[in-house]
């Protein structure tokens, strides 16, 4: 008897709770232990089932660190959604940055630990919601350099604040630092912004003589 195709409304549902489960499988036992096998254990279904959906554990990952990355876009985006203030967005950007990781630690972990060779290539939807994650800093930083806030390389800078929030984050997944005790002093950016700020001040135009 011929297999009934699958309908898209399906294929998403339960791509959506493999990627569920797949979360839980690795915050609880980390990455060796999370197994297509496993992952029908914690669905209730057959060992073959997942197949029917997922090509393999690779993309059972990439399904995972996707939806991690899309909830981490949208929260960066929420933050600094209708912020006119581009010193303002910034301070608001790392604060949901941090917040993030705080909150969602698993997910904050899969994101940036479970990388494999050529995800861009191989998972495009992947790179878009990272690139999306990315964007809203490099967006922010651009339109505070067009305003005279900051001045230099946008991408430059832009990478080099991400490095700092991503720094903090780690030290405190790491049980270095509390970001809840301290998170709105962490999340100030003054001192980064430091030596971005504008080194000269602009001209006033001449007064012309009617």
């Amino acid at each position: 008897m011929p297999r009934i195709a699958l309908q898209p409304d399906e294929i998403a549902a339960f791509r959506r709770r493999a990627g569920e489960a797949a979360t839980r499988l690795f915050a609880a036992h980390g990455y060796d232990a999370v197994t297509m096998r496993a992952l029908a254990d914690e669905l209730g279904v057959s060992a073959m089932t997942p197949y029917r959906y997922l090509s393999g554990k690779d993309e059972l990952v990439a399904l995972v660190r996707t939806a991690a990355f899309r909830r981490f876009a949208e929260a960066l985006e929420h933050a600094t959604a209708r912020v006119a203030d581009p010193e303002d967005r910034l301070r608001r950007l790392k604060r949901a940055y941090l917040r993030f990781a705080a909150t969602h630690g698993d997910a904050y972990r899969i994101m940036f630990e479970l990388r494999g060779p050529d995800d861009a290539g191989r998972w495009p939807e992947l790179a878009a919601e990272a690139a999306r994650a990315f964007g809203v800093l490099g967006d922010s930083v651009r339109a505070a350099v067009v305003a005279g806030v900051l001045e230099g390389d946008p991408l430059t800078i832009a990478h080099l604040l991400w490095a700092g929030a991503h720094g903090l984050a780690s030290l405190h997944l790491a049980g270095r630092l509390n970001l809840g005790r301290s998170l709105d002093r962490l999340a100030a950016v003054d001192h980064e912004l430091a030596g971005f700020r504008p080194t000269h001040k602009p001209r006033r135009p001449r007064r012309t003589r009617s």
